[in-house]
C-alpha cells in the first residue's frame, strides 16, 4: 500500500520546481493531486505526465493572492474528489533587491505571493481539512525564514519568516485536528534562482552543491504522510548544512 492511497492533495506552484516534484511524488504514492498554478500550459503538462504514469491529477488555475480563486479551487477539488486531505503551500517568488532598491510595489507583490497566499490557502482549505481524518498542511518557507542571508531581499526574507510563524500559529490552533509544519529549503536548483550564480551558491553550502527539487519533495512527502502523525508546528531545514555553519 502506498502512503497516499485514497488521499487528495492540493499543491500550489506545482507547474515547476519543488511543487512539480512534490506533485509527481504524491501521485506516485497514490494521491489524487490538484496541480494548482497560474501557469496553465505548464500545469496541464504536469497533469499529463502524472496520468501517463497511471496516476490521477487535475489542473486548477490559481492566482494564490486571490481569495475568491482560492475558495473556488478548494470547492472544485472537493467536488471532483470528495475530500481534501493535504495542502502544500509551495507557491512563491524570488526577490534579491536590497532595501534601498525595493519599491513598495515590489514589496507588496512579494509579500502577497509568498506570504499572504499561505494564509489564504489555509483559510480556504480549513473546513475541508478538518473534515478529513488525517488533514495536514505543509508550508514551504526557506532557510532564510530562520537566518539572515545576503542572497535574499528584505521582502522575500520577511515573507518566509512570516510563513514560519504562521505555520506554528495554525499548528497550535488546530492541534489534534489538522497538522501543520514548515519546510525550509536551502539553495535548490529550480527556476526561482533565475540568473543567480549557481556556482557561488553551491560554494557557500557545506555539502558543496545545490539541492534538487526531489530532495525537498521527499521531506514534504514524509511530513504529509501518516508516518509523521505526531509532528506539528515543527520546522524542517533541508539546506545541505548551510544553517549549521
Amino acid at each position: 500500500m502506498s502512503r497516499f492511497d485514497g488521499k487528495v492533495a492540493i499543491v500550489t506552484g506545482a507547474a515547476s520546481g519543488i511543487g512539480k516534484a512534490t506533485a509527481l511524488r504524491f501521485a506516485a504514492e497514490g494521491a489524487k493531486v490538484v496541480i494548482a498554478d497560474i501557469q496553465q500550459a505548464a500545469g496541464e503538462a504536469v497533469v499529463n505526465e502524472i496520468t501517463a504514469a497511471g496516476g490521477e491529477a487535475r489542473f486548477e488555475q490559481l492566482n494564490v493572492t486571490d481569495e475568491d480563486n482560492w475558495n473556488a479551487t478548494v470547492t472544485a477539488t472537493v467536488a471532483a474528489y470528495g475530500a481534501l486531505d493535504i495542502l502544500v503551500n509551495n507557491a512563491g517568488i524570488g526577490d534579491a533587491l536590497p532595501i534601498e532598491e525595493t519599491t513598495i510595489e515590489n514589496w507588496n507583490k512579494t509579500i502577497a505571493v509568498t506570504q499572504t497566499s499561505v494564509f489564504l490557502g489555509m483559510k480556504a482549505a480549513s473546513a475541508a481539512l478538518h473534515a478529513s481524518a488525517t488533514g495536514n498542511v505543509v508550508n514551504i518557507s526557506s532557510m532564510y525564514g530562520i537566518v539572515g542571508g545576503a542572497f535574499a531581499g528584505p521582502a522575500y526574507q520577511a515573507a518566509k519568516g512570516a510563513v514560519r510563524l504562521l505555520t506554528k500559529n495554525a499548528a497550535l490552533h488546530w492541534a489534534g485536528e489538522v497538522r501543520v509544519n514548515s519546510v525550509h529549503p536551502g539553495f535548490i536548483n529550480t527556476p526561482i534562482l533565475g540568473d543567480t550564480d549557481k556556482v557561488a551558491l553551491a560554494s557557500t553550502t557545506p555539502m558543496g552543491r545545490l539541492g534538487e527539487p526531489e530532495e525537498i519533495a521527499s521531506m514534504i512527502t514524509y511530513l504529509a504522510s501518516d508516518e509523521a502523525s505526531f509532528i506539528t508546528g515543527a520546522e524542517f531545514v533541508v539546506d545541505g548544512g548551510f544553517t549549521a555553519a
